[in-house]
C-alpha cells in the first residue's frame, strides 16, 4: 500500500492545477463573451474544457454554457466561427444569414468589435490579478512606514523578543527612522545572540536586548524548492546548519552560498518541536533588477524578529498595489524569455503543465492565500501568453486585425489557414519543449 501517499500526492496537484486553470481560463473565456455580447457578436457556445459534455444549458440569449470532460482549457464559440478557434469563417452558415444577423456574427461584425472581443481576454486575465493582489493587501492591510512592533510571532522560547508596540529607533547605535532601515543594519552588522535596541515603549525611551532583527526564521518557502521537497514549513525556525548555531539569515545564506549543492543538515524548531532535515541547495537564476543572476538557493525567504504593525490601506491605493505587482511579473517575465533566448539563463526556468501543475498544488499546500496569490500569477503569465503575435493565440488574432486596418481588408482564408498551422505548430512546439523540461530539467 507505499503507492497510495503518492497517489495521493498526485491526485492533490491535479485537483488544485485543474481548479487554478479553470478559474483562470473561465474568467479569460468570460472576457470574450461579455465584451463580445457588449459588441453585439453572438456567442452560440460558452464551454469550460474540451470533448464530451458533461453538464449544459441554454440561456434565454441562445448561447449554450457548457463544463466538458477534459478542463484543461475552454473556448467561446461566437456565430459564423468555422471552429472553437475562431480561426476563419463559416461560409455556409454566413451566406444564410440576412445583414441584420450577419452584424451579430464575429466576422461580419465591424474591425473594432472584433478586436476589442479577442484582446478582451488577456485584458482580463490582468484584471484578475489586480483584483487579487488589491484583495489581499485589502484584507491584511500593509506594513507602516515606521519600525513599529506589531503582533508577537510564535519563536523559541530562549529567543530574546520586543513587546507589541514598541518603536525601534536604533539598533547598536545606528538610527532606525523606518522598517527599511532595519533591512539595512541587518546587512551591516555582524548577526549576535542580542544586540541593543533603542526604542519607545507606552511612550517613554528606553534600551532592551533582543534578538538579532532578521532571524533565519523561514517567511516564505518557493514551490519546487529545495526548502518544499525537504518538508519546511512557514514559521519554521533555523537554528543549526551542519550542527553549527546560527542566529542570523545571512549566516544560512553563507552556508548556502559555501555548499556548491552539497547537502546541509538544518536543524529546525517548530512550534516546540525540534527537528532534523537535510537539503542539498539547487542553482537557481535569480531575478535581479534589469537580470539575472545565477546563485545556490533552498528556496526560502527570511523573516523579521516581529511582525510589523499594519495600516488599513484604501481601494485606490489597493488596486495601485495590483496594477504594480501585476506590471513587475510581465515585465520579469519578458526580461526572464529574453535571457532564455540569448541563453544568458537556463531553458529550465520555463515550465510546463507537469512544472505548473506541481507548482499549483505545492500553493495549495501551504494554505488558501498562498494558492490565491498564486491563481493570480498565473493568470498573470496567461494573459502575457496570450497576447503573444503567435497564430491561433489571442495575439495573432490581433495581428491579423492590424493588418486589416492597414490594407483595409483581412487575410484570406487561404493565408489564414496557412498561419493557423503554422501557428499551431510554433504552439505544440513551445508546450513539448516545455514538457521536456519538466521530466529532464
Amino acid at each position: 500500500m507505499d503507492f497510495l501517499p503518492a497517489f495521493g500526492n498526485f491526485g492533490f496537484t491535479l485537483l488544485a492545477f485543474v481548479a487554478a486553470l479553470s478559474i483562470i481560463v473561465a474568467i479569460h473565456e468570460y472576457g470574450h463573451y461579455i465584451v463580445g455580447r457588449w459588441s453585439g457578436i453572438h456567442a452560440e457556445v460558452f464551454s469550460i474544457g474540451f470533448g464530451p459534455v458533461l453538464l449544459s444549458r441554454v440561456d434565454k440569449r441562445g448561447t449554450r454554457w457548457q463544463l466538458a470532460a477534459l478542463p484543461f482549457g475552454g473556448y467561446v464559440k461566437f456565430l459564423g466561427d468555422a471552429n472553437a478557434a475562431s480561426a476563419g469563417a463559416d461560409g455556409a452558415v454566413l451566406d444564410a444569414l440576412d445583414p441584420a444577423e450577419r452584424r451579430r456574427s464575429m466576422p461580419g461584425a465591424p474591425l473594432w468589435a472584433r478586436a476589442a472581443t479577442v484582446a478582451a481576454g488577456p485584458i482580463f486575465n490582468f484584471i484578475l490579478s489586480i483584483a487579487i493582489f488589491a484583495g489581499v493587501v485589502l484584507t491584511t492591510g500593509q506594513a507602516v512606514e515606521e519600525a513599529r512592533v506589531g503582533a508577537p510571532k510564535l519563536l523559541p522560547a530562549d529567543v530574546a523578543v520586543l513587546e507589541e508596540g514598541d518603536l525601534i529607533t536604533a539598533i547598536e547605535g545606528q538610527p532606525v527612522e523606518g522598517l527599511g532601515d532595519i533591512y539595512d543594519i541587518a546587512r551591516e552588522i555582524e548577526p549576535a545572540e542580542t544586540l541593543t535596541y533603542d526604542i519607545e515603549r507606552n511612550g517613554e525611551a528606553m534600551q532592551v536586548e533582543a534578538a538579532f532583527p532578521l532571524l533565519p526564521i523561514v517567511r516564505t518557502v518557493t514551490p519546487q524548492s529545495a526548502a518544499i521537497e525537504a518538508g519546511i514549513e512557514e514559521g519554521d525556525v533555523i537554528r543549526t546548519v551542519n550542527g553549527t548555531p546560527i542566529v542570523g539569515f545571512s549566516q544560512l545564506r553563507e552556508f548556502v552560498d559555501a555548499s556548491e549543492g552539497a547537502p546541509l543538515d538544518l536543524g529546525i524548531w517548530r512550534e516546540g518541536e525540534v527537528l532534523q532535515l537535510t537539503l542539498s541547495p539547487r542553482r537557481t537564476d535569480l531575478p535581479t533588477d534589469g537580470g539575472f543572476e545565477s546563485r545556490w538557493l533552498i528556496g526560502i525567504t527570511g523573516g523579521l524578529l516581529f511582525n510589523p504593525e499594519t495600516e488599513s490601506v484604501g481601494v485606490v491605493d489597493a488596486v495601485q498595489f495590483g496594477v504594480t505587482q501585476t506590471y513587475e511579473i510581465v515585465r520579469m517575465s519578458l526580461i526572464g524569455l529574453r535571457e532564455i533566448v540569448t541563453g544568458a539563463i537556463s531553458s529550465c526556468n520555463l515550465q510546463g503543465p507537469i512544472g505548473i501543475a506541481e507548482t499549483s498544488g505545492a500553493a495549495a499546500s501551504q494554505g488558501l492565500d498562498n494558492f490565491i496569490w498564486f491563481i493570480a500569477v498565473l493568470s498573470t503569465a496567461v494573459g502575457l501568453l496570450n497576447l503573444f503575435p503567435i497564430p491561433v493565440l489571442d495575439g495573432g488574432h490581433l495581428v491579423f486585425h492590424g493588418y486589416e486596418a492597414v490594407t483595409g481588408k483581412p487575410p484570406s482564408d487561404k493565408v489564414l489557414r496557412a498561419f493557423m498551422s503554422v501557428g499551431l505548430v510554433m504552439l505544440l512546439s513551445l508546450m513539448l519543449f516545455a514538457l521536456t523540461n519538466d521530466i529532464w530539467c
